[in-house]
């Protein structure tokens, strides 16, 4: 049954979604961010209520819990290590049910590598899909992954309420400040129309439409439990097949040139390319009803749109790879196929 939740975060890109599909079921939704300014009209319009929350101030979310009087969820899309996990357990008191982001980060092979630190370990090597019983790095402050290991660890061996840890895969949505899809957006409003992709453009690393996301939250609301699960869209697409949706939703025709192999420095390197797939298995979110807002495809036009209309407005976007848009080495490797 709908209730009252509350939404850390809840103007980044998952919050909004969340925010927006709790609404929509008849939820009362408050979202917590350190500047309650900023929200989206069609949010405040559906009668979306703002609490400021800075959660790095000792004891900034427990006084926050007490001043909301409680709540039926909470929503979590900024938890980053075990020291959020444990300001979650101090109001558990006050709330029915957990949902936390985590990441596909968390997944290792049997060797121990993981993805944030392939470029000093190697790549992992994953089966294709990774479900979740698929082994985790040991929690610890030393990395990304370890902090979000170390995020669920605590959460799922000591909270009281349903706890439900959702492991993203490459998020994307309206209201990102780090869009992936920039990559291919950009160079379409800069005229290139020949782009060429590492691996053949065949590299498949598991996207994350936010409205998903969303959907899997509203999901675990229905039935609350205490588990990791995997957040992706169906059919995760490949890198050349992002291309060709993000082409159809900007109106352009774009020639996809396939290199075989890795990046030669930067050229070909795209944000979502990867030597071996990163694939998630969702069956065990579509076994509890959950059932996918959109595509890739379906989702990405939004994306587009937002990553275009924030560059206009001055946003800089980080540089996911290093020479993010090098086109000068795209030119040299063109004019040398002629």
């Amino acid at each position: 049954m709908p209730g009252r939740a509350l939404i850390i975060g809840g103007t980044g890109q998952i919050g909004q979604a969340a925010a927006r599909q709790l609404l929509a079921d008849g939820w009362t939704v408050t979202l917590a961010q350190r500047d309650p300014g900023g929200v989206p009209e069609d949010l405040a319009a559906a009668g979306a209520r703002t609490m400021r929350l800075d959660r790095e101030e000792a004891g900034g979310l427990k006084r926050a819990m007490s001043d909301g009087g409680g709540f039926d969820a909470v929503i979590d899309t900024v938890a980053y290590d075990g020291t959020h996990a444990r300001q979650l357990l101090q109001v558990q008191d006050d709330v029915g049910a957990f949902v936390v982001i985590s990441s596909g980060s968390v997944y290792c092979d049997a060797r121990g590598r993981t993805l944030d630190e392939a470029a000093q370990n190697g790549f992992p090597s994953f089966p294709t899909p990774i479900a979740e019983d698929q082994p985790t790095v040991a929690p610890g402050p030393e990395t990304y992954s370890t902090r979000k290991a170390q995020l669920e660890r605590v959460l799922l061996d000591e909270a009281r309420r349903p706890a439900a840890l959702l492991r993203a895969g490459a998020v994307h949505g309206p209201g990102s400040r780090h869009p992936r899809e920039w990559w291919y957006v950009k160079r379409i409003l800069d005229g290139r129309r020949r782009i060429p992709l590492a691996y053949a453009g065949e590299s498949r690393f598991h996207t994350a439409a936010t409205v998903n996301i969303a959907a899997l939250i509203a999901t675990v609301l229905e039935t609350p439990i205490t588990a990791a699960l995997n957040a992706g869209d169906p059919e995760p697409p490949s890198v050349a097949g992002i291309g060709a949706a993000i082409a159809r939703a900007c109106g352009v025709d774009l020639e996809l040139v396939p290199l075989p192999g890795p990046p030669d420095g930067t050229l070909g390197a795209t944000p979502w390319s990867i030597p071996r797939p990163i694939v998630f298995d969702m069956s065990r979110a579509e076994a509890l009803g959950y059932c996918p807002a959109a595509t890739y495809a379906e989702a990405v036009a939004g994306a587009c749109r937002s990553a275009e209309a924030a560059a206009r407005a001055g946003v800089k976007f980080p540089d996911y790879i290093g020479a993010l848009f090098d086109y000068a080495a795209e030119d040299a490797f063109f004019a040398g196929r002629r």
